[in-house]
């Protein structure tokens, strides 16, 4: 692994290759880099946020949330993606896929299958098809991840289909994948998990998603088939104001064969203040309900049953260079949180970041 990462970045310290003409290939290479520190007010010993966050989740210490280095090929008919990553956001998403793939961040090809249309089969390890947040903070309106984001794939490995229609303002995808957020199946576990994305652009201003997951991430002997449906618009306001909406909802059967499911469900909101092209605020307020603790488990009386609500505030440095700071703090039904090594309903924390790339 360390022989390929080498191999790699001797890569991206060559002069990319590129060609004008849209009819030939070219060979990109990129980077991103984001280090970051982040205080708990709830000062836990082991410098582990709580257990439902899988970004910027280690207290008091510098630390890199996700660095890494890719290629990207793209033809006429055939396009590739290799990413190869390091950080506290791969050990805690990637905790359970064995040796290197661990750190493959992305890796997929893919062939368009239509000479007149924007029709492409694609297959590999790739982004996920939910939600409106991504592992790159750059790329996100806020420094940390909502707690739907956390707790819904970020990546996916399998096979898609995908159309955009002549004016780009639909895209309609299919997907067959290996399970839920895994890159390796579940030992056991032969039952094919399926998505589709929905993307309708009526115009620059505003964008409609609508995806899903149908799947089982248990082993066959114990399968508990999972229905999950993530739905999301961002709005731009004005020219300084933005806003998105965002909904999940799933369900997954109590047990093997049976016609009642546990169900969770989160809605969010995001403002975004935008008085000048170097400085951006965010506003954000969510509420996550898992009850039977089928993605957060808890073991309480009430499951986890939590507010969310965070400011945050970017400054451009350069166009590729961010500054970022965000306080954030969340607010249980249950004692779900430690405080002064009591159990506490209310957790808070500040983090601040770079968001490097290149």
């Amino acid at each position: 692994m360390r022989k390929l990462m080498v191999a790699v970045l001797l890569l991206f310290a060559t002069k990319s290759f590129a060609q004008t003409d849209s009819s030939k290939s070219t060979l990109t290479f990129s980077a991103y880099l984001e280090p970051y520190y982040a205080y708990d007010f709830g000062k836990p010993q082991d410098h582990s946020r709580p257990a439902f966050a899988y970004s910027h989740n280690r207290h008091n210490e510098v630390n890199l949330n996700l660095g890494f280095v890719k290629v990207a090929y793209q033809a006429q008919n055939v396009r590739a993606n290799l990413a190869l990553a390091a950080g506290t956001y791969m050990n805690a998403n990637l905790a359970a896929e064995p040796g290197v793939l661990k750190n493959i961040y992305e890796a997929n090809v893919g062939v368009k299958i239509s000479k007149t249309k924007d029709l492409w089969i694609d297959a590999g390890i790739f982004a996920s098809h939910i939600g409106f947040e991504s592992a790159i903070g750059k790329d996100n309106w806020t420094l940390t991840r909502s707690i739907l984001a956390d707790n819904s794939p970020y990546y996916e490995s399998g096979a898609k289909i995908t159309y955009i229609t002549d004016n780009g303002k639909w895209l309609v995808s299919g997907l067959v994948l290996n399970g839920w957020q895994r890159i390796q199946r579940v030992m056991g576990n032969n039952t094919p998990a399926f998505g589709h994305q929905l993307v309708f652009k009526p115009n620059s201003k505003i964008t409609l998603n609508s995806s899903s997951f149908v799947g089982n991430d248990k082993p066959d002997s114990t399968r508990q088939m999972r229905y999950f449906h993530n739905l999301y618009g961002v709005f731009q306001l004005t020219d300084k104001y933005a806003l998105t909406l965002g909904f999940d909802i799933g369900a997954e059967q109590k047990s093997k064969g049976s016609s009642s499911y546990n169900t969770w469900c989160t809605p969010i909101a995001i403002l975004r203040f935008s008085p000048s092209p170097k400085h951006n605020f965010a506003l954000r307020g969510e509420y996550y309900s898992d009850k039977k603790g089928v993605i957060i488990g808890t073991n309480t009386p009430n499951g986890f049953k939590t507010f969310g609500y965070s400011l945050n505030y970017d400054y451009s440095i350069r166009d590729n260079i961010m500054w970022r700071i965000e306080g954030r703090g969340f607010a249980s039904k249950d004692k779900i949180f430690m405080l002064n090594n009591e159990p506490s309903n209310s957790n808070f924390f500040v983090t601040t970041a770079f968001a490097i790339s290149f």
